[in-house]
């Protein structure tokens, strides 16, 4: 039986979408490609996860999707966006499959970040 083997993209609205592509290339580090696309490959874990509708996972508001991006170093990345102002939860999150933390892009989308536990 044919199947999905993971995911191809994720896409979004956005109100500046050139804008929004230059700040998580800047701040996140995934390279611009075709326009107002950023592509990254790596080898590693997808989650695709529902989640109920009254959910507060995303933060306050309406926001109906989340990116998690897997990370190399959530610590040093977390110290690179604090230094360029972006929103940052205070909250922290370890499982045994990794450690999380949360930020904000510049039009309010909540992103969670994502550093895999070595076992993972």
């Amino acid at each position: 039986m044919a199947k999905a083997v993971g995911v191809g993209g994720v896409f979004f609205k956005a109100r500046d979408p050139q804008a929004l592509c230059v700040w998580y290339a800047e701040h996140l580090g995934i390279k611009p490609d075709w326009g107002t696309s950023l592509t990254f490959e790596s080898s590693g874990m997808t989650i695709f996860s529902t989640f109920p509708q009254n959910t507060a996972y995303f933060g306050d508001g309406g926001q109906q999707f989340m990116v998690n991006f897997r990370l190399d170093d959530l610590d040093e990345l977390l110290s690179q966006l604090a230094a360029a102002g972006v929103r940052i939860d205070p909250r922290r999150e370890e499982q045994d499959y990794g450690r999380f933390a949360w930020i904000w892009d510049p039009e309010g989308n909540r992103v969670e970040l994502w550093q895999p536990s070595p076992s993972s």
